[in-house]
């Protein structure tokens, strides 16, 4: 009982140093993001089978995942730590329109996917793309 109490605060601390750690949150939620785009896109590529319903799966995967490391950016979180660029925090309009146009690519992604359709998730897929990249052009250092 003491060994499950004494394992139980432990996970407890580690979950509270992540939640005091925006650097390390959003590293984690990106980590994830590759994981999902990397499978995605062997199947673009073809060098995985294609499943209309796994990928429709990883399509809503990456949607959520869209929706979440933009909070873990608050100002001052950068410190020269991570690739992140000081424009993140000094242009606040460019970097939520950045922010809005890679959220709406995953949605159309995700129904792009429901959809079956190869040739038109092939085509959202690198649209979506160009969204990541477009971001990491202006608001990551590379």
């Amino acid at each position: 009982m003491k060994k499950m109490l004494m394992a139980s605060l432990a996970l407890l601390l580690a979950g509270q140093a992540l939640a005091a750690d925006p650097i390390g949150q959003r590293k984690e939620v990106f980590k994830q993001y590759k994981t999902v785009v990397g499978a995605m896109g062997k199947v673009v590529k073809g060098d995985a089978p294609y499943n209309k319903d796994e990928f429709a799966k990883l399509a809503g995967q990456l949607e959520q995942l869209s929706q979440q490391p933009w909070q873990y950016f608050p100002a001052g979180s950068n410190a020269g730590k991570t690739d992140a660029r000081p424009e993140i925090w000094s242009r606040p309009t460019d970097w939520q329109q950045a922010i809005d146009k890679h959220k709406a690519a995953t949605a159309k992604l995700k129904q792009v996917a429901l959809s079956g359709d190869l040739a038109a998730i092939k085509a959202q897929f690198g649209a979506t793309q160009q969204t990541c990249k477009a971001c990491h052009k202006d608001f990551r250092k590379d």
